[in-house]
């Protein structure tokens, strides 16, 4: 239980602070919409979203507060599902390391949308935030944006002339814009529905019924009803078993009315004398 819980706070530490640390690095260092090329497949692409994963968005400002008190619910909830496996001598290492992942995914978005708007100034184009400006902040709590920066395209081009609707068009692969909070909860989900039977095997033969289960003891108690000198047939009555004294008798016959008689045997037959 130790090493597991050791695993899950540690992915949760490690996730955290290197999210943090480039998420601060690039809204101090970079302008909105500046661009890093580390490879022509990869740049660092510093943008700002108000929703959800990948840039995704909720409208509206009362949008971004359902938003963010959602995430902080759905936060409590995996903390707490996470706990009970770590408990849970059934869970696998495995198992609880994506939910770690997604949990330490999920609480590094919700720093931004809380507080990045409370500590920082606003990302303009050719304009770089301050931590802590004097003014103040560019938002209230809960109203912060979140920082994205990495950026994939991996596959750049244009659809085929023939092909209907988006014939010509541009199109580009991977165009979403993420962080490495994003990335986390993406690789949890990811694994866990790729060794999902590996992960809730153990589950699932704890629920199954075992066909080899031992038949229950008799209750002792039952036992007790019996009288030690009587035998119970398969027709549920019962039979006096008979005394030493009677059994020890080979010439006797025992009846129920207690008289006792000499059993006929072969020397007590009248011999036909015409016969020998």
């Amino acid at each position: 239980m130790k090493s597991k819980k050791s695993i899950a706070l540690f992915i949760i530490f490690f996730v955290l602070l290197i999210d943090q640390v480039i998420k601060v690095w690039i809204k101090t260092n970079m302008y909105l919409g500046q661009d890093i090329p580390v490879f022509s497949w990869f740049i660092i692409h510093f943008v700002e979203n108000k929703g959800m994963a990948f840039g995704m968005e909720l409208g509206g400002e009362y949008g971004k507060l359902i938003l963010s008190l959602f995430r902080i619910v759905a936060v409590t909830v995996i903390a707490y599902f996470l706990a009970k496996l770590i408990k849970d001598k059934r869970a696998t290492t495995g198992l609880i390391a994506c939910i770690a992942l997604i949990f330490a995914g999920a609480v590094g978005n919700i720093i931004d949308s809380t507080i990045y708007g409370l500590i920082f100034s606003a990302s303009g184009f050719k304009q770089v935030a301050q931590f802590m400006p004097e003014g103040g902040g560019y938002a209230s709590i809960f109203h912060g944006r979140v920082v994205d920066m990495l950026y994939f395209p991996l596959l750049r081009g244009y659809y085929p002339e023939w092909m209907p609707w988006v014939g010509g068009d541009y199109f580009e692969f991977f165009r979403p814009v993420f962080n490495i909070a994003d990335s986390a909860i993406s690789f949890g989900v990811f694994f866990i529905i790729l060794f999902q039977r590996r992960f809730f095997k153990h589950f699932d033969e704890e629920e199954t019924p075992s066909t080899n289960e031992t038949p229950p003891a008799t209750d002792p108690k039952v036992l007790d009803n019996f009288d030690a000198d009587t035998n119970a047939t398969a027709n549920g009555t019962s039979t006096k078993i008979l005394d030493n004294n009677y059994t020890n008798q080979p010439d006797t016959d025992a009846f129920s009315d207690g008289s006792v008689t000499k059993p006929i045997t072969d020397l007590d037959l009248p011999i036909d004398e015409d016969k020998t």
